[in-house]
């Protein structure tokens, strides 16, 4: 169906320009009832879409500064692969302040969300010591001893409480701060994992320990590497993650 979708929520929605930041999803502002919002396409499964917008809405409801999904003229939330949500306005983390702000948010996103299920499809970090599949991530195209690096990183983490995770938080273009509250948009990574693969901010703004910190970056760095493997980022974030004989 592709953005011919867009007719679906009023006679005067309209696509404006594309926005930068998608990678798996074509990305644009889009113009609803008078109003800028953002349009988002991809080939998610209409499951997948729904644990996101219903998750979206929950946060919302909690008070969280999230897009929020604008329903089609008929209610639905998305439709032909195609969500449209608010706009978010804000700019990105600029000091050590506005990471501290940023650590508070998602921490209050863990809160808000342990014993939600599992996005459909998806595995987290510690469902991957023994799966070899979810969603992006396909071990069996990874070096094996690659594999074995990632799989002791996620290790780690096991036995963990689970909760959601925004998934790229440290991403600045994924933060929109104001002078009273701190946003996060794209949400397409989102999944249930261990809540410290989240906490790995610029300059520890967190405040993780020494050992939680080092622990929560080399699972995070194999994550990063898992989902994107080969391309050159994923290369380079397997490199920061040590071989199973060097760790502590």
């Amino acid at each position: 169906m592709g953005w011919e979708a867009l007719a679906q929520w009023g006679a005067d929605a309209a696509r404006i320009e594309p926005l930068t930041g998608g990678v798996a999803n074509d990305v644009w502002s889009v113009r609803v009832n008078g109003r800028r919002a953002v349009g988002r396409l991809g080939t998610r499964s209409d499951a997948d879409l729904a644990w996101e917008t219903g998750l979206l809405q929950h946060l919302d409801r909690e008070g969280v500064t999230v897009p929020v999904p604008i329903p089609t003229t008929g209610g639905r939330l998305f439709a032909g692969g195609l969500v449209v949500m608010t706009y978010v306005e804000g700019g990105p983390p600029e000091t050590e302040a506005d990471w501290r702000r940023v650590a508070g948010v998602l921490r209050r996103l863990h809160r808000l969300t342990r014993g939600r299920p599992q996005r459909p499809g998806w595995r987290s970090s510690t469902d991957l010591l023994q799966a070899e599949t979810g969603t992006k991530v396909d071990l069996g195209a990874m070096p094996a001893e690659s594999v074995a690096r990632c799989r002791a990183a996620w290790a780690r983490l096991s036995g963990r409480p689970t909760c959601v995770v925004h998934g790229n938080p440290t991403n600045p273009g994924n933060v929109r701060v104001t002078a009273d509250r701190v946003g996060l948009i794209d949400w397409d990574e989102s999944h249930v994992d261990v809540p410290d693969l989240d906490l790995v901010l610029p300059g520890n703004a967190a405040g993780l320990d020494d050992g939680a910190y080092d622990i929560a970056a080399q699972a995070s760095a194999a994550w990063e590497a898992a989902v994107c493997w080969d391309d050159e980022y994923s290369v380079r974030r397997l490199a920061e993650v040590r071989a199973v004989g060097d760790r502590a």
